[in-house]
């Protein structure tokens, strides 16, 4: 089997002071090597504001030609969003070819996109982010050719005039809300079913994927690298009071996801905002947990997710030494060595709002048809007929929690 060339990359930033720049930077170097590159360099120019016509200063760039051509560098990623002109400049200074965090993002998506709808939302993601910057990047593409942000359905589309773009945007858009349509029935049905859902979301590449795996033999891609998972999976678990749970897999998050892919996967991140929990997954290994972890919940708030209830899980924790805290919102967990499940487990059930109630209730035999309503909402775990009733260890919907009481029964 013949090893895979990475295009060799060199990582630029100006640092304007708006983020941390360094932990931004690191996050690029992640994302090229998801994609297939090999990071030979990074520089970083530290200014007031970005050059409007290359980003970094005019000297700044002369040395970045020059490590290209030392360290045979085909490709430049800048950790901002580069406008047509300035990807035209920039690619003029240094006949380098040159993509941004986005395009990069981009990229990684196209690769990992399975489904039809995921497809979907990748090219549309694309072709809305490149139809405004088709003077800077047609010509790049032409010319060039291929490689690291050129990949996926939207290619071919950016060789045509914009008006064929905007008809396929229109086109993509209006599948999109058909598809969209139909996962507002399945969550109708959802609820009508009495099914509660609970949403896997956290940091890209804290674990999602590995622990829906370990809970239920999903066999969804748990890879080491960033968003392993594009396409939302949905798995069942049953809780230790009897209660099932819809387990949903969402996209993973990262610093400043540009607005436009979160439009793109609302269809996946929606599933967070509808749900009845959330399981919130942090790598507590990673020394920016709790910078990562707010990330997270401020994108949650934005999609409409802030009220409902969040159990954090601290997945990871066998990498650690010192003990850390929790609450009864909180558990800890190796989802690796499947570790703290039943604890997980337990804490689920004690959070998710109660649609329905374990209990024992002994029912006379002239009330059958209560039994019946019993099997119709809930579920019968066992039976035992005696001589006054039937007695029944049921989990009883919540409409009938109060007429069940009065059959209530210690046995």
């Amino acid at each position: 089997m013949t090893e895979k060339i990475l295009e060799k990359a060199i990582l630029v930033s100006a640092d304007i002071g708006e983020y941390d720049c360094d932990a931004s930077m690191d996050e690029l170097s992640e994302l090229a090597k998801t994609a297939g590159a090999e990071e030979v360099a990074r520089v970083i120019q530290k200014r007031d504001a970005y050059e409007s016509a290359t980003v970094i200063g005019e000297g700044k760039l002369e040395e970045v030609k020059e490590l290209c051509a030392s360290l045979g560098a085909k490709l430049l990623i800048f950790d901002c969003e580069l406008t047509a002109s300035q990807i035209r400049n920039i690619e003029g200074e240094t006949d380098v070819r040159v993509i941004d965090r986005t395009m990069l993002i981009l990229d990684i998506f196209a690769g990992r996109a399975v489904s039809r709808e995921g497809k979907l939302q990748v090219e549309l993601a694309q072709l809305k982010y490149r139809l405004p910057r088709l003077m800077g990047i047609g010509a790049s593409l032409s010319r060039l050719g291929g490689g690291i942000g050129t990949r996926g359905p939207g290619e071919t589309q950016l060789e045509t005039d914009r008006r064929h773009i905007r008809r396929r945007i229109d086109k993509l858009s209006q599948e999109l809300k058909e598809l969209e349509e139909r996962r507002g029935y399945s969550r109708s049905r959802r609820r009508k079913d009495n099914v509660q859902v609970g949403a896997i979301v956290g940091y890209t590449n804290a674990g999602k994927s590995t622990l829906l795996n370990l809970l239920t033999n999903a066999g969804v891609l748990a890879e080491n690298k960033l968003f392993a998972t594009l396409d939302p999976t949905s798995r069942a678990i049953e809780l230790p009071d009897g209660r099932s749970l819809l387990l949903v897999d969402t996209v993973g998050l990262i610093r400043r996801l540009p607005h436009n892919l979160v439009e793109a996967f609302k269809s996946t991140l929606e599933e967070a905002a509808c749900a009845d929990i959330i399981l919130h997954v942090c790598d507590v290994s990673d020394p920016e947990a709790a910078e990562k972890a707010d990330v997270t919940l401020k994108t949650l708030a934005e999609l409409g997710a802030g009220e409902i209830h969040v159990v954090t899980v601290l997945n990871k924790c066998d990498k650690l030494t010192e003990n850390i805290p929790v609450d009864d919102k909180t558990v800890k967990i190796s989802a690796l060595k499947g570790e703290g499940i039943e604890s997980l487990l337990e804490t689920l059930a004690r959070n998710l709002p109660e649609t329905a109630r374990r209990m024992k209730l002994l029912v006379p035999y002239d009330k059958a048809g209560f039994t019946a309503k019993i099997r119709e909402k809930g579920r019968v775990f066992g039976e035992e007929y005696l001589e006054n009733g039937v007695l029944i260890d049921a989990l009883v919907d919540r409409t009938l929690t109060a007429q069940a009481a009065e059959y209530a029964s210690e046995n």
